[in-house]
């Protein structure tokens, strides 16, 4: 199950499960993975985008990440 994605600011997109565990088949360019992620995704996913310098990334809901 997708627990957490991020977005960096590069568009590089890192996907973990519910067990922190990175799950590579939904990592990678946003645009290709985009409407993967989204249909994967359940109600308890939690998009980030961890843009500049921020130490956190910053949470963001679906429909904007």
């Amino acid at each position: 199950m997708i627990k957490t994605i991020i977005r960096m600011e590069n568009n590089e997109v890192v996907v973990f499960d519910e067990n922190g565990e990175q799950m590579p088949e939904y990592q990678g360019y946003y645009a290709q993975v985009k409407d993967k992620i989204l249909t994967g995704a359940s109600e308890v996913s939690v998009f980030n985008h961890w843009f500049g310098l921020s130490l956190e990334p910053e949470v963001v809901p679906g429909e904007v990440w």
